[in-house]
């Protein structure tokens, strides 16, 4: 069967559902050339069910583009709106008047870092984001407000502030790379590196009015990004979260299984704006996603701490943290054996050294470890990189082994350039010599004098404020007896040089603010 007959089937199949598919049919009839990729994302229909209308319509190509002959149009033009992402919309109409800030912010994301696959990037468009800043300006007041983006590759932080200056913003997001690309924007926006399986920033707790997230689009990505935003509201009774999430049409039992994950929080569904997030990419769900307005309950404050007391690290759909994914291998146990640990932070197999005390990851990085070890062994499992550094750091051990799921320099790859480049990043700290799977991290002695003994002041400090650490830092005498700054001039240097850094931890800092440090630190101490 074909032709006519074969498109009536088709569109009767869909039933109530089958606005979109008429809507394509009326764009592929209006004359214009398409791509998949583009009636996929102007019509926020799944790729296999534009691809089924694709199969059996009469269509000339030009290239990778599709259209229905001019001479067949009368036949398929039905003439309608198939775009129900304006249905409710608050700020239809709006883009129009911020054409500039749409085409700055166009520039911005062809420029920024490219996604990662294992952290299921997909970027928005530059409308998506002008739109999710219009909204919230449309439905809350901002002056004096506070908004915390968890995650932001999409950079929605960059758009809010371009749109609404007087909001303060703040991100954290686990990719050092966009942390240093919104940095670099100089919008005023906060950014702190976080990786949400291992705790918020405790610098961003208790911080927002509002929070938007963009996650994984799996219930535990979903329930863990949420939870997270949550625990950065300051106003439990009147703050919001905003989540994007979408799902193929083909799929209703996910979008129920993410729904239930939201449910289980206890957080009350405000609105859903259907098809307001629009993506490059994402075709399997149409390139397009939901806006949920999420309001917290007196219910959701014990849900949330339930929820991330069973955290499981495996939440994205793809890469080595995928729901799905294989087990990891096991850490290395001889070298572990052989290292002779006191203390093992991390997963590792029960019968391993069974009276070593053992502390998770996410607790090595959220407060000192009491006993003060002299050995720890960290095991740090494919997918959670990005801590690498932090981890090292957040332990006053005098000798560290890391023992990675893939080799050393390809762990560190994923954080920093190149092992010397961590190597110099710690070298206040450690001297570090990685083989294989291993990487050992030895402490140096303290340094007698000059920026080196401020640095490492401050990140032998990392479970406390930067700023706290640095004044403190400059107001001792120096090796040769010379006078510190008073307390007055060491703050009011501190502020002036970084006022990036005065609620913030060493561990929260993006790589690029702790690197950039040792040069305000020298400056400083040379004045």
């Amino acid at each position: 069967m074909g032709g006519h007959e074969a498109i009536d089937e088709l569109l009767a199949e869909a039933g109530v559902d089958g606005l979109r598919l008429r809507g394509a049919l009326a764009l592929l009839s209006g004359g214009r050339w398409w791509t998949l990729a583009d009636l996929v994302r102007e019509t926020a229909t799944p790729r296999r069910t534009i691809e089924s209308l694709l199969r059996v319509l009469p269509l000339e190509h030009s290239g990778d583009r599709v259209r229905i002959p001019i001479d067949q149009v009368n036949r398929y033009n039905v003439g309608i709106d198939a775009d129900i992402s304006g249905l409710g919309n608050p700020v239809a109409g709006m883009v129009a008047a911020h054409t500039e800030t749409l085409e700055r912010l166009e520039r911005l994301i062809a420029g920024a870092p490219r996604g990662r696959h294992a952290l299921d990037h997909v970027s928005a468009t530059a409308e998506t984001v002008l739109r999710r800043a219009l909204l919230l300006g449309r439905r809350f007041w901002l002056p004096g407000a506070r908004l915390l983006c968890v995650g932001d590759h999409d950079l929605t932080s960059l758009a809010v502030r371009m749109v609404h200056p007087e909001i303060e913003v703040a991100v954290a997001d686990v990719d050092d790379r966009i942390l240093e690309y919104i940095d670099a924007q100089d919008l005023g926006v906060r950014t702190r590196w976080a990786d949400l399986r291992l705790g918020l920033p405790p610098s961003l707790r208790g911080w927002a009015d509002l929070a938007i997230t963009d996650p994984p689009y799996t219930p535990e990505g979903i329930g863990l990004f949420a939870a997270r935003a949550a625990e950065g509201l300051r106003d439990r009774d009147r703050g919001r979260i905003l989540v994007a999430y979408g799902a193929s049409e083909r799929t209703p039992m996910l979008a129920l299984k993410v729904q239930k994950a939201l449910f289980d929080l206890n957080l009350l569904h405000e609105a859903i704006f259907p098809h307001f997030n629009r993506y490059h990419g994402a075709e399997a769900i149409g390139s397009a996603a939901d806006l949920y307005v999420l309001r917290p309950t007196t219910k959701t404050w014990p849900a949330i701490a339930a929820r991330l007391d069973r955290l499981a690290t495996a939440i994205y759909t793809q890469g080595p943290q995928a729901v799905e994914s294989a087990p990891a291998a096991p850490p290395d146990e001889a070298a572990v054996t052989a290292f002779g640990p006191d203390l093992l932070a991390g997963d590792w197999p029960r019968g391993l050294l069974p009276q070593v005390p053992r502390t998770r990851l996410a607790t090595l990085l959220a407060k000192p470890y009491a006993a003060d070890p002299e050995r720890v062994a960290i095991a740090v499992p494919a997918g959670l990189e990005a801590a690498l550094p932090r981890l090292l750091l957040a332990t006053r051990a005098r000798h560290v082994r890391v023992l990675t799921t893939g080799p050393v320099v390809d762990a560190v790859a994923d954080t920093v350039a190149d092992l010397p480049a961590l190597a110099d990043l710690l070298a206040p700290v450690y001297r570090l010599a990685a083989e294989g799977h291993v990487l050992d991290a030895v402490r140096l002695s303290p340094p007698d004098g000059g920026p080196d003994r401020v640095a490492r002041r401050i990140m032998d400090s990392a479970h406390g404020k930067v700023a706290n650490a640095w004044r403190e830092a400059l107001t001792e005498p120096g090796p040769d007896g010379t006078a510190g700054l008073t307390k007055r001039q060491a703050r009011a240097a501190v502020e002036e040089a970084a006022p990036w850094a005065l609620d913030a931890t060493p561990l929260e800092l993006p790589l690029h603010r702790l690197a950039r440090m040792r040069a305000q630190i020298d400056a400083l101490t040379t004045a």
